[in-house]
């Protein structure tokens, strides 16, 4: 059988691997528009604070990792079409400006994603840059040297982390939001508005509520000037992270997508088109909590998707569980984790969901320290399912946010995580441990409903 790849971050490496473990004589080739492999992009804030020394150490794969498996890896080669009846593809050579035809018996596409480009005025400035590529995380480095304000567009998990990463490393920075609160598909208002004033105490600038307009650059004052629906900001560099796109006009036309253009899949990672198949963020993910199908842009979702592909084209062997979103990220010391619906997002789904909010320290009082962490649980009124959970605290909370997704996953009931068996030792938790704490919250809260 040949295989050909088309694209090669995560997705696209996991499809490879797994493909040779069981079927090591396969043709496969692997076509990548950059110069680069499996660039982990959510590295990006930690080599801007001197954490990571060398942005080449985001790279856990080679093109050379990727041959000595036995694939024909063909780097700075962009794929120009792709035609699913001919089973064709055309094929641009970046080097020699060569175009060529392939063919192949089954095609997986993990073409990834891009950043959304706003379309206003001013965004192709030299002073506007993007947050996701090895290249583009370059460009950061160099621009935040001698760049003392920095602003920031768009407060999801890139953003955020870009303000820390800046505030910790001397530099003004301002954070501008268009919703009324920041990380808003991963936490409810109460956990958003301790996360702000977190930011604001660390000398971040956060400005709510204001939609950008456009970006002008003043030579003058040699500053780049943020037009808002409400007001102007200036800085010596702007940065947007609104959001990302899946990258599938390749396929346009050819297979299901939904209507924000990722493609749709089925169980086992196959497209409308039998001999196709579609992995990481250029297609949707099964949202397990809200039973419905989601763009989901996360490394853990590629990186699944990517090796079942890669089991699933030989036969229908094992089917996709589908994803909670768990995900967590550490911000001036402190850990933010969640994992599901969070209250608003479960409601607007249609759920008659309510939330309990536990406070209190993660393991004994009489031990030498402790730290203060909060939780919010999330569920179902009417059939007492946990739909999602957040947690905060500077104690690393990231493990309880995949006990939940577990929860979720199985459709586990409040009653089920009030009382099920975790460890109880004075160095980690209570004699209940924390999720079992938050979880008899709501069992009360029901009770007395």
């Amino acid at each position: 059988m040949k295989v050909v790849i088309v694209g090669c971050t995560h997705a696209g490496i996991a499809a490879a691997t797994e493909i040779f473990k069981a079927h090591p004589d396969t043709e496969v080739t692997i076509y990548e528009r950059n110069d680069n492999v499996s660039f982990l992009s959510c590295g990006i804030s930690l080599y801007l604070t001197g954490q990571v020394k060398r942005l080449e150490d985001m790279f856990y794969a080679t093109p050379e990792d990727l041959t000595k498996e036995g694939a024909k890896v063909r780097i700075k080669h962009d794929v120009l079409s792709v035609d699913t009846k001919a089973h064709q593809l055309k094929v641009e050579n970046l080097d020699t400006k060569k175009v060529f035809t392939d063919t192949y018996d089954k095609l997986i596409m993990s073409t990834g994603s891009y950043v959304v480009v706003p379309p206003l005025m001013g965004i192709d400035d030299s002073r506007v840059l993007l947050c996701k590529s090895y290249d583009q995380a370059k460009q950061l480095y160099a621009s935040a040297k001698n760049h003392k304000h920095i602003t920031i567009v768009g407060a999801g998990y890139v953003g955020v982390e870009l303000a820390e990463a800046y505030a910790d490393t001397d530099h003004e920075v301002t954070l501008i939001q268009s919703h009324d609160q920041i990380l808003n598909n991963y936490v409810d208002k109460m956990l958003s508005d301790q996360v702000t004033a977190l930011l604001k105490k660390s000398g971040v600038h956060v400005y709510l509520n204001e939609r950008v307009q456009a970006f002008r650059r003043d030579e003058k004052n040699d500053k780049v000037v943020i037009e808002t629906n409400k007001t102007k900001h200036e800085a010596d560099l702007a940065i947007v992270c609104t959001g990302f796109m899946a990258n599938t006009e390749l396929l346009r036309g050819q297979v299901d997508m939904d209507r924000h253009g990722a493609i749709l899949i089925d169980d086992y990672l196959q497209t409308s088109n039998p001999d196709v198949y579609a992995a990481g963020d250029a297609c949707v993910s099964h949202f397990n909590p809200a039973h419905n199908n989601a763009y989901i842009p996360l490394a853990t979702n590629a990186v699944r998707q990517g090796a079942l592909a890669g089991k699933n084209i030989f036969g229908k062997v094992q089917k996709y569980m589908g994803t909670q979103a768990t995900s967590a990220m550490e911000l001036f010391g402190y850990t933010l984790a969640s994992s599901g619906l969070t209250l608003s997002s479960a409601k607007r789904e249609g759920f008659d969901a309510a939330s309990v909010v536990y406070k209190g320290d993660y393991r004994p009082s009489y031990m030498p320290t402790t730290d203060l962490l909060t939780i919010v649980l999330v569920y179902d009124r009417q059939n007492r399912r946990v739909l999602g959970a957040q947690l905060f605290s500077k104690h690393e909370v990231a493990q309880s946010a995949n006990t939940i997704s577990v929860c979720i996953q199985n459709k586990n009931t409040i009653d089920d995580l009030a009382f099920v068996d975790m460890l109880f030792q004075p160095h980690y938790d209570e004699p209940f441990n924390y999720l079992n704490l938050v979880a008899q919250l709501a069992v009360e809260q029901e009770r007395q409903a």
